[in-house]
């Protein structure tokens, strides 16, 4: 592998994205999300992304970041070490939960405008750095499985599958954003270790309140991907 052949992995594609590869992602989506068998196989990698975010939010706040496990029921945990309270920790707790449909959003939006290459490039750079902080055995196996898929689709490089893709599980992280954060409002609100539960110990904000703005996050994100869709049509 020399730079030329990495460059031409990372080159933007011609912008434009068939709508028939849009219904195709949301139908591949829907079906990941509301069919049981395959939602229980594939959920672990929304906690991936929300813990993930947890990490990532939690370094740009001055914490530094030790280590993360994630499980298949959907539950997981990242631990990052500074001051126990204050602006950075509460940012570091809240940042779970917004985040995949964050990441949705910006994998569309990548899809729509040509960078699906460069963007899973991104994520394989970014999984690779996390490997050192794996702390179980489940969890290194979701993301080298993760990072294998995001390799291969980036490295045997064919636009319309790489939008296919990006674009499918961009959905399937709006999506199963919204299902995580109903979970946590129905039976998950009567967990102490919530994140909306911590959220309300730090701030004195009780968790309701926190579980309304990772709404309101999602349905920015949602109306923002309904936008970039809209304008392909």
């Amino acid at each position: 592998m020399d730079l030329r052949e990495i460059t031409t992995r990372l080159a933007a594609a011609p912008v434009g994205v068939p709508a028939g590869a849009i219904a195709t992602a949301g139908i591949a989506a829907l079906v990941v999300v509301l069919v049981p068998t395959v939602w229980l196989r594939l959920r672990i990698v929304i906690t991936l992304v929300h813990e993930l975010g947890h990490a990532v939010v939690g370094v740009l706040s001055g914490r530094r970041f030790t280590g993360f496990v994630v499980r298949g029921d959907m539950s997981g945990h990242a631990v990052t070490v500074g001051p126990p309270r204050g602006v950075g920790r509460i940012a570091t707790t809240w940042a779970g939960y917004p985040m995949p449909a964050l990441v949705g959003l910006l994998m569309l939006w990548a899809a729509t405008s040509g960078y699906a290459g460069l963007l899973l490039f991104s994520f394989l750079v970014l999984l690779a750095l996390v490997l050192v902080f794996v702390r179980s055995a489940g969890t290194l196996v979701t993301v080298l499985g993760t990072g294998a898929a995001v390799g291969a689709l980036w490295w045997w490089r064919n636009d319309e599958v790489q939008v296919l893709a990006v674009v499918a599980t961009s959905f399937v992280l709006l999506v199963g954003a919204w299902r995580h954060v109903g979970v946590l409002a129905g039976a998950g609100r009567r967990d102490p270790g919530s994140d909306a539960a911590v959220l309300g110990r730090l701030t004195g904000i009780p968790a309701p309140a926190w579980l309304v703005t990772f709404a309101a996050v999602l349905a920015a994100a949602t109306w923002g991907a309904a936008r970039l869709v809209l304008d392909l049509t």
